[in-house]
């Protein structure tokens, strides 16, 4: 069996031409996996809001974000380090299963001891803590399913990666709402997130049958390379999960529970209008690994996956601000949660910027920059908390929402991601052609809004689709859409490029 040794030691696979038709095919099922995945987050978010209201809402978004910030450790940079090494080295697969799933498995046992252990130092409740370290145990089985998908990503098949996401998703939302119908409450909450992980490890395991992937071998030398080797990369998402987390530590010490309850919800309609970010930098991540050492190539696919992520950032960043109120009535019920209303409106802003970023360090990792980044992400953090130690006891006493400071806190550690993530990367892979659709996209977004402003209220069904025909006819004027754009979403549509096979 082939030894771990360090990926700096093989040669990248040779760059394939008609990389933009390999990056349509990815970005096509993962977006088709993410408009699934995203209507069944809004019935999940909207049934537990609703049924659990805004205070027990609040501490199942504590929980959420604990476990999310544990898995972090989990994954240990996994999520970059073992698609970029599948897409190298295919022969390396069953070694790299084998030893990604005892890695999990021994972190995420420590993680659950770890976790109740935090909750008891910070001075929660014992209710709090028994279920902060319960629901990071019943995580594991999505923990599991997980490097499949990622072998799946690096073989250039995330068709199979939308699948297990999905029918995750789709169990976790059945369990879920039969758990809420016979009068659970959070605690059968959590376990029927475990089923609906459970079924998704199974799922993975049968396509990894189907497709072919090796048995998993576990290898001492294979999971210590998984420790070194993804330690920069972890670095950085760990930067990354941390605000969140102490975001929300200093949300439930500092304001009610009923506050953390409208930040998270508003947080939880803002990682759906993110996922256009996730699905574009994900599908583009191989391909980027793949061209580190060519500057051209690199350059051309990172402007060719830039240029759809700011139209759909600042059409985000427009929809959030403009029809805030609509998406929470819609989702939660304006009444018990309406001030989420401002909340997400106010991240409006930052939401631009953040799908430029997440591209920014999608292609740092991919390049090998990663320890930078993280470092910078530090400093961010340390920029984000120190202003929201300040800021939401402000926004609390003077608006009655402290979530309020939250928002303002992370926008201005967002700007510091954003000039770090430019500089990091290698001379020339950003140019000022970058700059100038940077520039239309703002452009444009303030002139959707500078119209919607001239406009009557309207009805939502009229709304939206006009807020969506002005951006595009002002995009399409300034140049920030054009035929090459055009064309390059179209082949999204194609079932040619749906049906091609992995790279």
């Amino acid at each position: 069996m082939q030894s771990a040794e360090s990926p700096s030691t093989v040669q990248p696979l040779a760059v394939p031409r008609g990389h933009q038709g390999v990056l349509a095919r990815n970005a096509f099922y993962l977006l088709l996996g993410q408009v699934a995945s995203t209507a069944l987050s809004m019935v999940l978010s909207a049934a537990l809001g609703r049924t659990l209201g805004p205070a027990e809402f609040g501490i199942y978004f504590l929980l959420m974000t604990m476990s999310t910030f544990a898995y972090v450790f989990v994954d240990w940079g996994q999520s970059a380090l073992v698609i970029r090494e599948a897409a190298r080295r295919p022969d390396f697969v069953g070694t790299l299963l084998g030893s990604a799933l005892v890695f999990r498995t021994a972190v995420a046992l420590t993680a659950v001891l770890a976790t109740a252990s935090v909750a008891r130092i910070m001075g929660y409740e014992l209710r709090t803590q028994l279920l902060a370290g319960f629901v990071v145990l019943c995580a594991l089985p999505l923990g599991l399913s997980q490097p499949y998908g990622h072998l799946f990503r690096g073989r250039d098949r995330m068709d199979l990666d939308a699948t297990v996401t999905v029918s995750a998703k789709a169990l976790t939302v059945l369990a879920t709402l039969a758990v809420l119908a016979l009068g659970g409450r959070l605690p059968l909450v959590i376990v029927a997130q475990m089923l609906g992980g459970t079924g998704a490890l199974v799922v993975a395991v049968s396509l990894g049958r189907r497709v072919g992937l090796p048995r998993p071998q576990a290898q001492w030398d294979a999971i210590r390379m998984l420790g070194a080797q993804g330690a920069p990369i972890a670095f950085f998402l760990i930067a990354i999960a941390a605000q969140p987390y102490i975001d929300a530590i200093i949300l439930s010490k500092l304001a009610p529970a009923v506050v953390v309850g409208w930040y998270g919800a508003a947080r939880n309609v803002i990682g759906v209008l993110t996922a256009p970010a996730n699905i574009l930098a994900g599908a583009a991540f191989p391909q980027m690994s793949r061209a580190a050492g060519h500057p051209v190539e690199l350059r051309r696919i990172v402007r060719t996956a830039l240029r759809p992520l700011l139209f759909l950032g600042a059409l985000g960043g427009v929809g959030c601000y403009a029809f805030a109120q609509v998406a929470v009535s819609v989702i939660y019920g304006a009444g018990r949660f309406g001030p989420a209303v401002n909340v997400l409106a106010l991240y409006a802003p930052a939401l631009f910027f953040v799908f430029i970023t997440m591209l920014l360090a999608t292609a740092a990792t991919a390049v090998g920059r990663a320890r930078a980044l993280a470092f910078a992400k530090l400093v961010s953090v340390v920029v984000s908390t120190a202003l929201a130690l300040l800021l939401v006891p402000f926004s609390q006493t003077r608006w009655g929402n402290g979530g309020l400071g939250l928002v303002l806190a992370f926008s201005a550690s967002e700007l510091v991601m954003l000039a770090a993530g430019a500089a990091v990367l290698p001379r020339g892979t950003l140019g000022m052609a970058t700059a100038l659709d940077v520039g239309r996209a703002l452009l444009t977004a303030l002139g959707t809004l500078a119209f919607l402003r001239l406009l009557p209220p309207l009805s939502p069904w009229v709304g939206i689709p006009l807020c969506v025909a002005v951006f595009v006819g002002l995009g399409l004027a300034l140049g920030l859409v054009n035929k090459q754009d055009a064309s390059t979403l179209a082949s999204l549509l194609k079932r040619k490029a749906a049906r091609q096979g992995a790279t």
